[in-house]
């Protein structure tokens, strides 16, 4: 026969369960409070450089959104000055379209300026103005912000204009470091780097560089040929520049030599 269940078993379980369940009622609450006593402590530390970091970063981003668009906007301003130059350009009306020109080219700073700068001075050139297409070129290759395929142009363009003013060595100067094989502007350049070495008397250095510019493929038939008979009258032989696979001259017939310096 089953004995019936122990009361005294009975109670004591529930108060166990009871002790348990107050216990951890009691550990919840106590890490509750510890949590908030640590968030406030952490905001009371760190929140008002949060709230500073906070502030700082929203006008930050509106000052962002600001210049971008005002940014955009006078880029918008500056292609539509551009394209009323290029139409006055292409009307015949050179004057103004160098009129349209002279605020973009002043606008420092800005990637159309220098593009701007250059077909401006290339206009004033057209409208007998080469003092101030001296002085754009100038001041273009010396713009440390522009990039420099065109400042090498606003150099090489400089010394053309003002070749009979400068000094052959001020020429040397400028341009040597644009004479040589595989740049752009070797062949204008080297031409012109040869004729002040003749001129301060370097045949020895002036023979080899027009024989050199004679047999770069790259370079103008045009300027090939000069450059071909001014290192033949200095004794350099450029045969090879002369002679076709065929046996023929590779750039036709040579323009008549120029005089001697």
């Amino acid at each position: 026969m089953a004995l019936p269940p122990s009361t005294t078993d009975s109670a004591d379980e529930r108060n166990r369960k009871k002790a348990e369940a107050e216990q951890e009622t009691f550990l919840r609450e106590v890490d509750d409070a510890l949590r908030q006593d640590q968030f406030e402590g952490f905001f009371r530390t760190y929140g008002k450089p949060l709230l500073a970091g906070v502030v700082i970063g929203l006008v930050a981003l509106a000052g962002y959104l600001f210049w971008h668009e005002h940014r955009q906007a006078a880029a918008d301003e500056r292609s539509e000055q551009f394209v009323v130059a290029l139409d006055e350009l292409q009307a015949g009306n050179l004057k103004g379209a160098y009129d349209e020109l002279q605020a973009l080219a002043a606008d420092e700073g800005s990637a159309s300026a220098t593009s701007a700068a250059l077909l401006r001075a290339g206009l004033a050139i057209e409208l007998g103005k080469p003092g101030e297409a001296v002085g754009i070129y100038e001041q273009v290759a010396a713009d440390s912000d522009a990039p420099q395929p065109m400042r090498d142009l606003a150099k090489v363009r400089y010394v053309a204009l003002r070749f009979d003013e400068l000094k052959p060595q001020d020429v040397i100067d400028r341009l040597k470091p644009l004479a040589v094989p595989g740049n752009a502007w070797f062949g204008v350049a080297g031409e012109m780097l040869g004729m002040a070495y003749l001129e301060q008397g370097k045949n020895d250095l002036a023979g080899p560089l027009f024989a050199q510019i004679a047999r770069d493929k790259e370079v103008p038939s045009s300027l090939r040929g000069r450059s071909r008979q001014l290192a033949g009258l200095l004794g350099v032989d450029t045969l090879d520049a002369e002679i076709g696979e065929n046996g023929e001259g590779s750039d036709g017939p040579a323009p008549p030599v120029p005089a001697a310096p």
